[in-house]
This record gives structure tokens, sequence and C-alpha cells, in this order.
């Protein structure tokens, strides 16, 4: 039995909701350029019935000495050692953009390791195998910074300054790397539900999009649209949280 205080003192893993006695446990995966405090809102909207854990990758916010990630492998190995302490737990992922890539390579691993999640919520993100091939890692500044705005989410006038575009665009720029340069490679679909969540204005995964996730898994699969474009989690995050939630506690309970 892992120690409570081995749970909670790792930088990797911020834990934004607590539930004395729960179970299940909630693992949220931030998208490219994210940390895990992009999270805490959803969080809160989660409720006590569950721990609500996300991830934080290396070269931000608490892990900013960090060498940075370029590779989705990176991430994945660096997710998959953090998670250790908590392998004693069912866990059920949840990955936005970039992260549902994370997410779902991290649901894998767990997976080959004899201990599946149960079960693993994707948003923003096409299915692994039917993704764009994207060169934005490759753009200058300004070319990085036009695709953010096109996506929408971060308030450009925030990078204005040197200072914020200096801390803020490395971390962009490899986070896009490693993601324009994933390559799924074939293998058994994962044995767990997956649920599908898409904004249904969003530019680069929209709903109909979204159900290619059914191909990824041999168990139950379903898609729920919200309103919005890429970012519509920040836009409502009570009524995604509720959609995850009943759809999380209907598989633990």
């Amino acid at each position: 039995m892992v120690s409570h205080a081995a749970r909670v003192t790792s930088k990797a893993i911020q834990r934004f909701s607590s539930s004395p006695g729960a179970e299940a446990a909630l693992v949220c995966f931030p998208h490219a350029g994210g940390a895990a405090s992009y999270y805490r809102p959803f969080s809160t909207e989660l409720g006590t019935d569950m721990d609500v854990l996300a991830v934080q990758y290396p070269g931000r916010q608490n892990r900013r000495s960090e060498p940075l990630a370029r590779t989705v492998d990176q991430l994945v190995d660096d997710s998959v050692e953090a998670l250790r302490p908590w392998a004693d737990r069912p866990l059920s992922l949840f990955g936005h953009s970039m992260g549902a890539v994370v997410a779902y390579e991290v649901a894998r691993r767990l997976t080959a390791a004899g201990g599946p999640p149960v079960t693993l919520v994707v948003s923003g993100r096409r299915a692994p195998g039917d993704e764009q091939r994207g060169e934005v890692h490759l753009r200058d500044d300004d070319g990085v910074l036009a695709e953010i705005g096109r996506l929408g989410g971060t308030d450009l006038r925030l990078l204005e300054s040197p200072d914020m575009r200096e801390l803020f665009l490395p971390v962009l720029r490899a986070d896009y790397q490693a993601v324009e340069t994933y390559r799924h490679t074939q293998g058994p679909p994962l044995p767990c539900p997956v649920l599908a969540l898409a904004g249904e204005s969003d530019p680069v995964a929209s709903p109909a999009e979204m159900r290619h996730w059914a191909g990824r898994t041999s168990a139950g699969f379903d898609v729920l649209a919200f309103s919005g474009g890429h970012f519509y989690l920040a836009e409502h995050p009570a009524a995604v949280a509720s959609a995850v939630r009943a759809h999380i506690l209907a598989l633990t309970r």
C-alpha cells in the first residue's frame, strides 16, 4: 500500500480535489502549452466523489527547471512513472487536445502492465492514426502564435511581454513538436470504454471526427458535443464535469 504522503509530494502530479475514502481517481492531461493548473476549475466542478489529479509535464510551473519533453513517448514515460504511487487505485484518464494522445498512450501502457484504466475520456483531438500532419513547431514565433490565436483559449495580449513570450513559446513549441511528430503504432484496442468530447465548432476535431475514437476500444463508446470551439471546456466546465462525473460513476459504483 502506498502512503498518502507519497501520493501528494510528486511534482508531476497536482492533486486539486481530494475525496476521503474515494476509491476512484481521475487523472487529467493538459493540452499543448498547458499546465496542470488548467484543470483547477474543472476539478472544482467535479464534486467530491473522486480524487482529481492533474499531470504536470516537465518544463513548466513547479517543474520549470526540468528539461522540456519533445516527444509523446517522453511525456508518457514521465506520466506513467508519476502515476506509480497511484497504481493501487482505479484510475480514469481524461486528456484534452495533445493531452488526449498522452492519455491514450498512458492507457495502453497501463493495460500492457495489467492495470487498464476504468475509462478513457478524450477531448478535442482526432483519434490516433487519424490526425492531420502539422508543422506548427517549425514556424517562427509569430507563426506559432497565429495558430494559438486560431484555436482560441489563450489571451494573446498576455504574450505581448517579451518575458512572457520567453517563458511560454519554448514550452508551446516543444509540445507541438511532440504531438506533430507522434505516429500511432497499431495494437489491440483498449479494453476500457472511451468517451469522446468535442466542441461543435472546433476547427481541428469536430464531433464527427471524434467518432473515429470508437475504433480504439473494444468496450463501450460514446461521443458528446458542446457548444464552442477547441477550448469549449473553459466555457462549460460545469456541464463537461457533470457528463464526465456521470460517466465515471456509472462504471465505478
